[in-house]
Order: structure tokens, then sequence, then C-alpha cells
């Protein structure tokens, strides 16, 4: 299976830096179009005890998510470039969604590898996007 479009979803943790590089890397071996997307969280968004207008804190969120995203553009190899998807909602309905509009042939996603308790109480997104993506998904852990 040749990969045509691989979508990477990132965030601000140190693990979304290594499935970048690697779907990067897997883009540029197939000569594959790449999109990034960053989903900003619904429920931050809408938090009342905020303090900060719904609308203020989506805008400051997006331009923060811009730049998240120009920093893993500035990793890429030379040959590839990518896409960017910035989204509000609930991550794991706005990756899978995306990998279907776009469409993805692979998503690309970090995980933190947590398990027992702490991942029942913080869920895993990767897990869910494994468990509804429309086409298959690597999930890459942090380096040892």
């Amino acid at each position: 299976m040749i990969f045509q479009k691989i979508l990477v979803a990132v965030d601000g943790e140190p693990i979304s830096a290594h499935a970048a590089d690697i779907g990067a890397e897997l883009a540029r071996l197939a000569g594959a179009e790449m999109a990034f997307i960053h989903v900003i969280d619904a429920a931050l968004v809408n938090a009342a005890d905020t303090g900060i207008q719904p609308d203020v804190f989506a805008a400051s969120a997006k331009k923060d998510a811009r730049n998240l995203i120009d920093d893993f553009r500035k990793r890429l190899p030379q040959q590839v470039t990518a896409l960017d998807f910035v989204q509000i909602g609930a991550p794991l309905t706005e990756i899978v969604n995306a990998a279907k509009d776009w469409p993805a042939d692979l998503i690309v996603i970090g995980s933190h590898g947590r398990s027992g308790m702490k991942r029942a109480l913080l869920g895993s997104v990767a897990e869910g996007v494994m468990r509804h993506a429309p086409c298959p998904v690597l999930v890459v852990r942090a380096k040892n």
C-alpha cells in the first residue's frame, strides 16, 4: 500500500514532534501529501471559569495553533510541504472527520502510553482515533 495523503495530529506535547517527524519522513519516502491537524478542545473554549469571552479565547487559541503548526512546518524535510487544519471541537471527532473529509490514507498520532487509572481518567485520543478512523493509524510512542 502506498500512502498518498498523510494526516499528522499535533499538539504542544513533545510526543507530537516525534510523530510529526515520523509522518514527514513517511511522506518524503512515499512522495505523499501531508497535513497537520491541531484540535482546540471546545470544552476549553466554552469554559465559564476562564473569565475570557469564548470568541476571544478561540481567536487566541487559533493563533497559537497556527504558530505551533508553523514550528512543526520548519522541521519538515525540504521535499515535504504540509497543509494545516485547525479545528475547534472534540479532538477524537475532529481528527476522524478531517481524515474522512481530506481524505487521508494514513493518520499519524502520538500517544503518551498511559495505562491503568491515568488512562481511564484522561482517556486516549489515539485509541479513539484507531477505533473510528476511516484509514490505518500509526500510533507513535515516546522514545525510550
